[in-house]
């Protein structure tokens, strides 16, 4: 019976126990590893895995979800499984790249995609604030933690004022910020597309809470399915695939100049999208996997050059 790795660190959230039950659906073993817990040894012609003090072998594939807290490490694994020429799901580097805010931010630009207008700056100083906001160009602005996820270090601010407030908060952390537009139109919704081997595989409205204008399930938004239009389609496709990513969450606003992109998720959460969708979108991951594990031929991927 053939392998398969789901990479999480607790084998009891609703993605990873979903995930398992479509690999033993499908025939297949399901592993969960903690991959926090796995030890690497590097060897001339022979990379292993360690779990529990025993070594990780005769895998198939490997599905990672791994942690914004933990990316180094889980993307090392990601890439040990790949020295051992393991199939993963998601590639490590695309992992790193999708990760990185400003990096994912700067690629998609590059591709010609719409973002929504943003400055990144490195411990901004007092007499740097005022400049800041006029590359903006106009209130409110969000301002975001480079590291932050699901909605947290992220703050709207309304005026001058309480966006100078917040930026010296954060620059007194010694961390980098993104300064973002804030786009009125959205009207403090998002919608997320979840796209599986370069399809759409399900899409969702998502609107935040009464006052907040996150959009997060996670801060108690509340989501519906949406049928996504041509250039939306387009946008988000382009957008996972810009980050090399064969399965990913792309989180885009609609605005009066056309879809943006805000994120692309390499580790996508499968609860709300399955709750708002009826899509068993843990099968088409598991189908995906399943299809270029059926022989010993790994699938010719088309390469796409970075930064």
């Amino acid at each position: 019976m053939k392998k398969i790795v789901v990479l999480s660190t607790n084998k009891e959230l609703y993605s990873t126990k979903r995930l398992v039950e479509a690999i033993r659906k499908r025939g297949y073993e399901a592993v969960v590893v903690n991959h926090t817990k796995c030890s690497l040894m590097m060897e001339k012609g022979n990379p292993m895995i360690y779990y529990n003090g025993e070594p990780i072998t005769n895998v198939s594939a490997v599905i990672p979800r791994i942690g914004a807290s933990v990316t180094m490490y889980g993307t090392a694994v990601v890439r040990q499984f790949e020295l051992m020429k393991v199939f993963v799901a998601v590639e490590s580097q695309a992992i790193v790249r999708s990760r990185d805010k400003l990096r994912s931010l700067q690629i998609m630009a590059r591709e010609h995609l719409g973002v929504p207008k943003t400055v990144f700056a490195r411990h901004p100083k007092d007499e740097d604030v005022e400049i800041l906001l006029k590359q903006i160009g106009s209130l409110p602005v969000i301002i975001k933690l480079l590291e932050g996820t699901q909605g947290l270090g992220v703050v709207l601010t309304e005026t001058r004022k309480a966006a100078k407030s917040v930026i010296e908060a954060f620059s007194g952390l010694k961390t980098s910020i993104l300064i973002q537009e804030f786009i009125k139109e959205a009207g403090g919704s998002d919608i997320r597309v979840f796209i599986v081997d370069g399809k759409v595989v399900g899409s969702m409205k998502r609107t935040g809470a009464d006052g907040d204008f996150r959009s997060n399930i996670h801060r108690g938004g509340t989501a519906e399915v949406i049928k996504l239009s041509p250039k939306e389609k387009k946008a988000a496709l382009k957008a996972a695939e810009s980050m090399g990513l064969s399965i990913a969450g792309v989180d885009l606003l609609q605005s009066s100049r056309g879809p943006l992109i805000l994120e692309v998720n390499s580790s996508p959460g499968l609860q709300g999208i399955e709750k708002a969708t009826g899509v068993d979108i843990a099968g088409k991951i598991v189908d995906y996997i399943t299809h270029n594990i059926a022989t010993e031929t790994k699938p010719k991927k088309k390469k796409k050059i970075v930064v």
